[in-house]
């Protein structure tokens, strides 16, 4: 539960310089008009924060892992995914009523409004692909293959954020704050997830990786 701290204090201070106008949004404001720079390529690697984009990938992660519990008599097969789909369903649940409170306008590089904070697309793409990469290397045996999806998982999220910020989408606090907000989520999800037991090799249950549920 000590990981949860991190996040959630950087989260609450960033929120805290939006909502103030504090010295960090000049310093975000600065930041930004040195990286916007919208063109084909920062879009498209926007895109990747899209629902559109991301959904299907967890989902398809999120099929796979109940399938494969099921099928191996993982003791609450269920859980894990249900866990990931609630994670991602948070996502809006928690980034509509942030927008609507700190009422951040845009860059200057999108059409004037407001509701900017925190981004709903750098959130979407960290927990969708860190969540479908959270269940899918239990059941990876490869340590290489693990790495693979790991980097994958990076690479996607790395280039969403910056895709968002070049094209002025969204200011780099907005992204950083999503980071945050997804780490928490992503944390959440692995402590629940990690309460479904696993079978022992000879057909016996196994320890569990979040110990007794009580």
């Amino acid at each position: 539960m000590l990981l949860l701290g991190p996040p959630v204090l950087l989260f609450a201070l960033i929120t805290w310089q939006v909502v103030a106008d504090g010295p960090l949004v000049g310093l975000d404001e600065r930041l930004s008009r040195e990286l916007v720079h919208p063109d084909r390529a920062s879009e498209l690697l926007a895109d990747l924060g899209n629902v559109q984009v991301a959904l299907p990938v967890l989902a398809i992660a999120l099929a796979y892992v109940a399938r494969h519990g099921r099928a191996t008599g993982m003791d609450r097969w269920w859980l894990p995914p249900a866990a990931g789909a609630l994670a991602m369903v948070l996502v809006p649940a928690l980034v509509a009523p942030l927008k609507e409170w700190t009422d951040r306008p845009g860059t200057p590089a999108v059409p004037p409004a407001v509701g900017y904070y925190p981004s709903g697309h750098t959130a979407t793409a960290v927990v969708a692909y860190g969540a479908a990469t959270l269940l899918l290397l239990p059941l990876l045996r490869s340590a290489a293959v693990r790495r693979l999806l790991v980097a994958a998982c990076a690479v996607l999220v790395a280039g969403a954020s910056f895709g968002l910020v070049r094209r002025g989408y969204h200011w780099p606090l907005d992204v950083a704050a999503s980071w945050c907000l997804g780490a928490v989520l992503l944390i959440g999800l692995w402590l629940l997830a990690g309460r479904g037991g696993r079978r022992g090799p000879a057909g016996t249950p196994g320890p569990r990786a979040g110990g007794s549920t009580g």
